[in-house]
This record gives structure tokens, sequence and C-alpha cells, in this order.
């Protein structure tokens, strides 16, 4: 076999074998692309570095100052975005065991830290939001809207919920699907897996959305978030899929799991009709799924004091933290976002 046609070995090769993977798994020939410039950059970067490693010797510092070296060529998103990158590819290497650790863990730790309003965003106060929501008809965009914006959870990981996933302290009409172990003794909350990916089968159903959150959480949900729930539970169609899906489309695929672009056409043709969102404009102006993300940590991060617990919620903490929050969940989860969540309706 010639060469050009070996697979890279690990050890000698680990941004080629990495990249291969990514193909196996799927992804388009895009990400792979984007993939390559981003980790061919970092590896040129050690390359001509005072210390000159290679790939697998990185350490923090030399993470840190890669990352700090972008900012002078580029905007804090496209930095946000090369870092996640390069996080992903320490991560995956270290999980199939060909690197010891993950040296953007910390990095990317920092990075969490300094989650901030941005300033180029639209910025909506909690008055704007109730009113926007409050004209929201139909069941299904308010019961998707209405999580997104009181969970904090992405667009993909609301399209993987599965009925098992709720667990409701007075039941909507719905299946009777036994909710999961981790839910029980904990009525009204949603329990948000890291483990969903796209292309994989997860609770006998092949994905078409990925969940992107560190590990899996477990958040409350509130009376106002139940009760539209329990409404959508009450005109959810029959489903095509026997893992239960807890969202499905009600116009042309009818009773099929969403999918992130139809949530993001619900959510767009909402904000659309209340001037939210216009075609040409970028994130500082248009309202997007990502953008209730982007709300519900600011709103509640300010409410609460408790940039512990909204980590917690984003699913973006370490095993450690995340240990001390579930081994605590009642008292510290529980009553801090009880305590202040924002009523939106």
């Amino acid at each position: 076999m010639s060469s050009e046609t070996t697979a890279p070995e690990p050890e000698d090769d680990p941004i080629g074998y990495f990249l291969d993977d990514v193909t196996y798994h799927g992804k388009s020939e895009r990400t792979r692309e984007f993939y390559e410039r981003v980790l061919r950059g970092f590896e040129a970067f050690l390359a001509e570095s005072d210390r000159s490693v290679p790939v697998a010797a990185a350490s923090h510092r030399d993470c840190m100052a890669y990352v700090h070296g972008l900012r002078g060529d580029h905007s804090e998103s496209t930095v946000a975005t090369y870092a996640s990158y390069l996080h992903r590819f320490f991560a995956y290497m270290t999980q199939v065991g060909t690197f010891d650790s993950n040296p953007m863990t910390l990095v990317m730790e920092e990075m969490d830290e300094s989650i901030n309003t941005d300033p180029t965003r639209r910025e909506i106060g909690i008055e704007g939001m109730r009113a926007f929501v409050g004209d929201i008809g139909h069941p299904l965009t308010r019961a998707v809207i209405l999580t997104l914006l009181k969970t904090g959870m992405r667009a993909g990981e609301l399209c993987n919920l599965d009925l098992r996933d709720l667990n409701l302290a007075e039941p909507g009409p719905s299946p009777e699907v036994p909710v999961r172990a981790a839910l029980d003794g904990r009525p009204d909350s949603l329990y948000v897996a890291a483990e969903p990916s796209r292309g994989a089968v997860t609770n006998g159903e092949k994905r078409t959305a990925s969940n992107k959150r560190k590990r899996d959480t477990t958040i409350p949900v509130d009376a106002e978030l139940a009760r539209t729930l329990r409404r959508w539970l009450a005109i959810r169609p029959d489903v095509r899929s026997d893992a239960e899906p807890l969202f499905v489309s009600t116009s042309g695929d009818w009773g099929q799991r969403l999918t992130p672009d139809m949530v993001h056409h619900l959510v767009e043709g909402h904000a659309r009709d209340h001037g939210w969102y216009r075609d040409g404009g970028g994130t500082e102006e248009n309202v997007t799924p990502h953008y209730f993300r982007h709300f519900f940590t600011t709103h509640l991060r300010d409410r609460t004091g408790d940039r512990g617990v909204v980590k917690y919620l984003r699913g973006d903490v370490a095993q450690d933290v995340i240990d001390t929050y579930t081994h605590e969940w009642g008292s510290r989860v529980r009553e801090s976002y009880e305590n202040h969540i924002y009523s939106l309706l």
C-alpha cells in the first residue's frame, strides 16, 4: 500500500489521525477542512515558538499563548470557535488514549469565566421577552421557545429530548413512559444527556443532532414551563419513533422529531414577526435559538450572583464541580433556580 493511502498513525501524526476519524464520524468536508486549518495552524505556531514542541507535548500555557495570539486578528467569536475546535481535538485524542491529558481544559474554563453580556447583541430585558413570548399562540412554538429560554439548552439538545427525560409532578396527557432513573425523586425536572451525537443511536433511534455539553445535567422545571409543557403534551401528535421524542413536528413532517433546522425556523418566524429578525442581519441584530442561551446566561447569572450554578445548568463545568452540584442538587441547584428564574408568562 502506498504512503498516500496509508492511514496516519496517531503517534506520528495525531492531527492526520484525528482528521481521518472526523471523516469516519460523518462530518462534512467543510467541517473537516476547518478542523485541518485550525489544527495545522496550531501545529505551525508550536513549531515556530521558542519551545518548538510537537502537538502531543503542548502545555496549557502553549494553548493559552496560541489563543491569545489569535485575538489581534480575529473577532472574539472566531477566537472562541478556534479554541473549541482545539479543545475537541485534545479531548478526543485523550479519550482514545493517544494523549495523556487535555491542556485546553484549563483554557476553556478560563474562557467560560469571561462569559459576559455581548455588547454587540440586541439587548432584551425581561419585559421585552415577556411580550415576545406572550404573542406566541401555537402550543409547540411556545413550548420550544419557553424551554430554550428557561433552561439555556442548545437547539440540538432540545431536539434530542425524549419523554423519559421529563419528569413532571403533574404529568400531562402522554404515553406511559418511565422516566430516567436519574430523575427519580426529582419531580419537575429535565435531564439533558451529554451522549447523543449525530448519526449515533440513542434510546433506539438514530439522531440527527449532537448534544455539546460536557456533562449530563438535570435542570429544574418551574411552574410556568411545566404548565406550558403539559399544554403541548395535550396536543402532541402520535410519533414515528419508539424513543418517544418530546418535541415533534405538527406540520409537513407530522410526528417526526424536531431537528435544529425546524427549531431555527420556528424561532425565526416568530422573531421576524416581532421585528427581531431580518435577512442579512447578524448576531448583533437577529434573535435565534442561540440568543436564548445568551439571554438565559446573562439574566440568571445576574439574578443569582452564582456563576457556578449557571455553568452547571449550561453543562459547562468540570467533573469535580458537576459532582458537587449533583450531590447537592436540591439545596443548591433547584433552590437557587426556583428563587431566581424570571417569569415570562
